[in-house]
This record gives C-alpha cells, structure tokens and sequence, in this order.
C-alpha cells in the first residue's frame, strides 16, 4: 500500500469513528441523563432516534449520486456541518420537539456522512481497488464505540452532557469538516462521465435485490442483537457477569476479522467473505442453543461479532465488485435503503420478540442470518470459490 493511500485510509477512518462515535453511538451513554434533565422519557428519546435512522436511510440513495456526480469531500465536510449543528441543538435542547429538531438534523447528517458515503468517496477516488481503503477505514472506525463510549461519558461526568455535545460539535467544525475537505483526494472528474452519470437510469435489477435482501436480513440481525445482547445471554441461562464479558468480545472480534479480510481473505472474491460471515451468527447461535448461555456465552459472542465486522465491510465491497464504480454511491444508497431502514425498527422488533419467546429469538436471528446467506449464494460471481461455489 502506497503512502498517499495509507494517508487517506487515516484520514477517513479518523473522521468517521468521531462521526459514529458523536452521533450513532451516543444515546447509549447519555439517554438517561438526557431524560432525567429534560423530562422526556428515554422511550421518547430512542423512538427520536429511531426516527433519525430512518431519515438516513431515505437519503443513502440521494448522497450516493451527488458522490458519484463529483468529489465527496463537500458531502462529507457539509455531513460534518450538519453534525456540529444537530450537536449544538442537543446541548441546548429543553424539550422533546428541541430533542425532534436536533436528532432530525443529526439523521440528514448520518444519510450523508456515515459508512455508505465514505465508501461511495473510496470508490470515486479508487475505482475498483478499493477494497483495501474499504476494509482499512472500517478497522479504524470499528473502534468507534470503543473511543467513543468512554469519552462521552467522561464528558457527561466531568462538564456535563450538553457541554460534551458541544465538545463534540466543536471537533467537527475544526477536526473532521478540514480534514475531509481538504485532505482527502479529489477524483478528477471527467465531464462527459459526469453527465452519463447525471442521466443515467441505474436498473434495480436481480442482484441488486438479492444483495439488498441479504444486507437488510444480516442488519435486522446486528441492530437487534446490539440493543438485547446482555438480556439474549441471560435468557439462555448466563449470568449477568457472563454475558457483560462475552458482550466485550464483540469489538475485538470485529477488528481481528476485518484484520482477517485485509490480509487472507484479500485474494478470493468478496462474496466469498460475504458468505463466510453470514453463516458465524447461525453457528454461534446453535453452539449457544445447544450448550447454554453459562458455556456457550463467549463463543458466540466471538462468531457473532467477527461475522458483523466483515459484514460491514461487504456492504461496500461486494457492490464494487459485481457493478463496477460507475454509480457506485448510488446503488449503494439504493441496496443499503431497506437495511438501514430495518435497523431502526428491529430494535423494538427484538423486544418484543424476546418477551414472548425467550431464547428462542436466536432460532429468528440465525434464520434470518441464513436467508442472507441463501440470496448471497444466488449472486453470480467471475468464478467458483470455496463456499457455495456455482
């Protein structure tokens, strides 16, 4: 890897774990003091949230086009802006409709400026080899909770949660936003392609339906077991201690098998790491089912989180290779519409799930991980590989 790549995989995977770690992960600390200052319930909070997932999902397909149209670094650096502001409002806000407005500004800002855009910009800087950028900047974000998490709450503990939102606006606006307009690459951008583009009708054609299919079932999977992981563990018999620990292992897990991705996994097909990771959760879950929560536990937390961070990169790994870089950002936005638009409802889904049937919700899960698998076998590919080979 050349220096000035290695430089913009930093770059980029910089911003985004301040990105994900200042807006997508931050209700999980500050929810309860939110609502303890506000008087607006924490079932009130997270619906907001929800809301604002569901406005990022909507926009995927329109911040897609305007990368493809020309450079992303004016839609990552505005993406900033928007953050910094919906950040400001938070620190200010006194009520649910200043929650609303602010999570509101803060979802145009994660349907703009979160994975699916960044990979839309490696695209349009790299074309067809960037799967390493892709891979580089995902391990780099993957600790976004990580980093994240514990500075929020040391903010929230030391200054107080609105001054951390504002602490956070303040690194947008002076880290993130000249960092992403400047030093990132700009493509160079040739006009006629840029009007075929414009005009261009992109088909939503088989394989962009199944690959649409396989990423929402995989998402409904990781957005649902990301809000109960604790409580699924203890439903098959661990202790709290127990699952606490296996739900530790779940980061670690991400990062070694996007480690895995970048290195071993580099030379096959990328549908060939798709599938691989879409079959660890049914096995996690039948070892788990099988032994119980008090044995099981860290196996499946293992299995589970390796799957989710190769997962996360297929989503814009996968797309580049079967379609090619042309109106890359915008199939991306298309294919990751209905999954982001999921991931904000199986949350709820999955409560409900877990309150009528216990344990059992693992059976829903690892079958949902297997129909993904089944609509990523159906994918053609340039030639047969070990796993489902056609």
């Amino acid at each position: 890897m050349n220096r000035d790549r290695l430089f913009t995989i930093i770059v980029l995977g910089s911003t985004q774990t301040l990105a994900w770690g200042s807006t997508y992960y931050l209700p999980a600390v500050l929810a309860d003091e939110i609502a303890r200052d506000t008087g607006v319930s924490t079932t009130w909070l997270f619906a907001t949230f929800s809301l604002s997932l569901i406005i990022s999902a909507l926009l995927g397909p329109r911040a897609g086009r305007m990368i493809d149209r020309g450079s992303g670094n004016s839609v990552l650096a505005a993406s900033n802006l928007l953050f910094a502001a919906g950040l400001v409002l938070l620190g200010f806000a006194n009520s649910l409709i200043a929650l609303q407005a602010a999570w509101i500004v803060l979802g145009v800002g994660m349907g703009i400026g979160l994975y699916d855009a960044a990979f839309a910009v490696l695209g349009r800087i790299y074309g067809t080899t960037a799967r390493g950028a892709i891979t580089g900047i995902t391990l780099l974000a993957g600790f976004a909770s990580t980093i994240g998490w514990p500075l929020t709450a040391w903010g929230a503990g030391t200054i107080g949660w609105r001054d951390t939102c504002l602490a956070w606006a303040a690194l947008h606006v002076l880290v993130a936003l000249p960092a992403n307009y400047w030093l990132l690459p700009r493509p160079v951008i040739d006009a006629a392609v840029e009007k075929r583009v414009a005009d261009q009708v992109v088909p939503i054609d088989r394989p962009m339906v199944l690959l649409a299919f396989a990423f929402a079932a995989a998402w409904v999977v990781t957005a649902g077991m990301a809000a109960h992981f604790p409580r699924i563990l203890e439903a098959t018999g661990a202790t709290q201690t127990q699952a606490i620990a296996a739900g530790a292992l779940i980061g670690p897990s991400q990062v070694a098998a996007r480690l895995l991705e970048a290195g071993l996994m580099a030379r096959f097909h990328p549908l060939v790491s798709a599938r691989l990771a879409a079959l660890t959760h049914p096995i996690g879950a039948a070892v788990l089912l099988l032994a119980g929560g008090g044995v099981a536990s860290s196996a499946f937390a293992v299995l589970h989180g390796s799957g989710n961070g190769i997962l996360t990169i297929a989503r814009g790994t996968v797309p580049l290779a079967l379609f090619g870089p042309e109106n890359y950002g915008y199939r991306l936005g298309l294919i990751g519409l209905p999954s982001r638009f999921l991931s904000a409802l199986a949350p709820l889904g999955f409560a409900v799930l877990l309150e009528h049937i216990g344990a059992q919700i693992l059976a829903v899960s690892a079958g949902l991980s297997l129909a993904a698998l089944a609509a990523l076998c159906l994918l053609r590919r340039p030639a047969p590989e070990p796993l489902c080979a056609e």
